[in-house]
């Protein structure tokens, strides 16, 4: 979902369901590897994951930043480390960690969770062996992903499971769906001060800036044999995960060439009770935030809402994406708790796409 832009109405023909759906197939067409080539090739056997289950927030500001997300969520504590927190996403075990950042490093999201059913550490490296991506050892620091692309490295316990890194350095990690941020487990988490003003759902999708889309969405489907769940834009799909209304979406040039820069993950969509776009910007406007008054800046600690209008796949009066900038800046989307990122006034129509 692309943020701060102003979407105009297409034409009506474009608008029609019937059209829409033919452009998107076309788009699907274009887009997909050839199935026969690949089974030819003899292609390895995806990887299956289940759901996003969790991530990193890089911030100056630890102890600010956990007292941002509390008071506004009500989030539990479930871990704690060495500059680090971990904070439940609804009824968990998802969860966000809050990670100070290092020397050298900016504020940013840090890495995109996965679960895979009956995880094993073994089979997965082997796996991911025959994907073609190759073992090393635990990088030193976040700075430097895009050397490491393609690659893959335990992450510290059974539950954690693997990180790996794609074509563009994008950092995946592959865990337990049990996993909590913790080594033993997180059977009793810390309580919120209070219950917060918003109360989060689930993590909804990520949404990420390639020099590549195009290729990161074939490497990203055929590692983990996913199809495309819906479209925002000829030449935009979101990748479902899990359950339906999880996806990850890959956006950005087509550029043939070595990337000269990393992959950025550009923002966190996460599922919201209650979803109503008023009272939302309301409670955030409570919470001491503000409206975001010219497009193209979005400083720390504001609010603002994007209509996805038909052309990109939204409602005829256009779908709100709904928006808030963290204390460092970063950029959090909220949610109906049943989004897809499809049509329909909440986007929740999503299309059965091959």
């Amino acid at each position: 979902m692309k943020r701060t832009v102003e979407y105009t109405r297409h034409s009506a023909e474009l608008s029609t369901p019937h059209s829409r759906m033919r452009r998107q197939l076309l788009c699907l067409l274009a887009l997909s590897p050839v199935s026969l080539r690949m089974q030819a090739q003899g292609v390895a056997q995806a990887i299956r994951v289940s759901k996003l289950h969790c991530f990193t927030l890089r911030v100056t500001d630890l102890e600010r930043s956990v007292n941002f997300y509390q008071a506004l969520f009500g989030m539990p504590i479930l871990a704690r480390d060495a500059g680090a927190v971990s904070l439940r996403v609804g009824e968990g075990p998802r969860f966000l960690t809050l990670q100070e950042c290092q020397p050298g490093e900016t504020p940013g999201i840090g890495h995109i969770g996965l679960s895979v059913p009956d995880m094993s550490v073994d089979a997965m490296m082997a796996s991911l062996t025959a994907q073609g991506l190759r073992e090393r050892a635990t990088p030193a620091s976040s700075t430097d992903l895009l050397s490491a692309a393609l690659q893959f490295w335990r992450a510290g316990s059974p539950e954690a499971g693997v990180f790996l890194t794609d074509r563009e350095g994008l950092l995946l990690q592959l865990c337990a769906p049990t996993w909590c941020g913790t080594i033993g487990g997180c059977a009793t988490p810390e309580s919120a001060p209070a219950p917060g003003l918003l109360q989060l759902n689930d993590i909804n999708h990520f949404t990420n800036y390639m020099t590549n889309a195009p290729a990161a969405n074939q490497f990203h489907r055929n590692l983990f044999g996913l199809q495309y769940q819906s479209y925002q834009g000829p030449t935009m799909p979101t990748i479902g995960v899990g359950d339906g209304r999880q996806f990850l979406m890959f956006v950005g040039g087509s550029q043939d060439t070595a990337p000269q820069t990393p992959a950025r993950i550009d923002h966190v969509s996460l599922s919201v009770e209650n979803f109503d776009v008023e009272r939302i910007l309301a409670t955030l406007t409570q919470f001491g935030l503000s409206a975001r008054a010219e497009p193209a800046v979005t400083p720390a600690l504001s609010h603002w809402v994007s209509m996805r209008m038909p052309n990109r796949g939204g409602a005829e009066s256009g779908t709100p994406e709904l928006y808030f900038s963290d204390p460092d800046g970063l950029h959090i989307q909220l949610q109906h708790l049943d989004y897809c990122g499809g049509g329909g006034y909440l986007g929740d129509a999503c299309p059965a796409l091959p």
